[in-house]
């Protein structure tokens, strides 16, 4: 039984990656996902407030109509509140590429155009085999149109595709107006893969001390439902490989990513909560459902429920919504 796939180019033993997330954090976390049968790991991010040299186009993103509430800067941590700085994260990312066998994927988070993506470079040369690049940007300026945003979007990607040779992923939000087109405008960036989609962490009230505070909360199956959608919509139309994160909690989830056309299923939760050991118990789950309804491999599912594919591809559009609705009986 094959259970490799491709990956940005890059053949993987299995669709199972580890998420960016702190199962990266450490060398001896990084080594257990890799013996639990993990086939890549994405390292936990590096964030453009990391990069003090920055600072200044930077403020330009970040502090747009903040003036009036001075007290909202008061959000962004100090430097020293971060795990690792820029010298010590690429220190750990060629530390995990000297341990282990599996690819090494390094994480930029960030949301200008600016010096920070050089960093990229810096990424690539201390060994890391491909970047994510996890856009996280909220438009909260009213002046600010779409177009704007998504010209923003893939000046960042065209960008960093100028100074690296090694594969690059974008991390995408689900927010935006004309989701398949944008894929398409990355895509068409030269991204090497979509990693569909960024959990944004939303704020929530604290009703005894009247402060917003953020709050992080694991995620859960349903959550993968939106990948699935867009990743059966966006295969076969675009170049780019798709991965597929948030919701995959076991092998049944990872058997939906491959036949609607995903290349990897990327874990967090899931092991976060219940240990690493899982990803070993989800791959073997997903051998013993391949041999039960004898598939030989990955690749003879993959895309076999895809937009293109299925008998009723309405099902992925407005005609689901109204059937779903109807179908409610009280």
């Amino acid at each position: 039984m094959d259970l490799s796939t491709i990956y940005m180019g890059m053949k993987l033993k299995n669709p199972l990656v580890a998420s960016a997330s702190p199962l990266s954090k450490t060398l001896d976390s990084a080594k257990n996902c890799e013996d639990a049968g993990l086939s890549a790991i994405v390292c936990h991010s590096l964030f453009e407030e990391q990069l003090t040299h920055d600072a200044g186009e930077l403020d330009h993103y970040l502090t747009t109509n903040a003036e009036s509430y001075a007290e909202a800067l008061t959000y962004f941590p100090e430097i020293t509140e971060f795990n690792l700085g820029p010298s010590e994260y690429l220190e750990h990312i060629n530390r995990l590429k000297n341990s282990l066998e599996i690819p090494v994927i390094g994480s930029l988070n960030g949301v200008s155009n600016g010096g920070w993506i050089n960093y990229a470079k810096q990424i690539e040369q201390a060994g890391a085999d491909a970047i994510e690049l996890n856009i996280f940007y909220i438009p909260t300026d009213f002046e600010k149109d779409s177009t704007v945003v998504e010209d923003m979007y893939v000046e960042i990607v065209t960008a960093i595709k100028t100074v690296v040779k090694i594969p690059v992923a974008v991390k995408l939000s689900p927010y935006f107006s004309a989701m398949a087109n944008m894929a398409k405008k990355i895509d068409n960036a030269g991204a090497d893969a979509l990693v569909l989609f960024n959990r944004f962490y939303q704020p929530d009230i604290d009703l005894e001390t009247l402060d917003v505070f953020p709050n992080i909360e694991l995620s859960n199956q349903w959550e993968l439902r939106l990948p699935l959608r867009w990743i059966a919509v966006l295969h076969g139309n675009i170049k780019a490989s798709l991965a597929a994160t948030s919701g995959i909690h076991t092998h049944t989830d990872v058997l939906k990513v491959m036949m609607v056309g995903g290349d990897v299923a990327m874990v967090c939760s899931e092991l976060l909560k219940n240990g690493i050991h899982r990803a070993t118990e989800i791959l073997d789950d997903l051998k013993i459902w391949m041999e039960d309804k004898e598939y030989e491999s990955i690749e003879q599912m993959q895309g076999s429920m895809d937009y293109r594919s299925v008998s009723q591809p309405a099902a992925f559009e407005r005609a689901n919504y109204m059937k779903v609705l109807n179908s409610y009986k009280i």
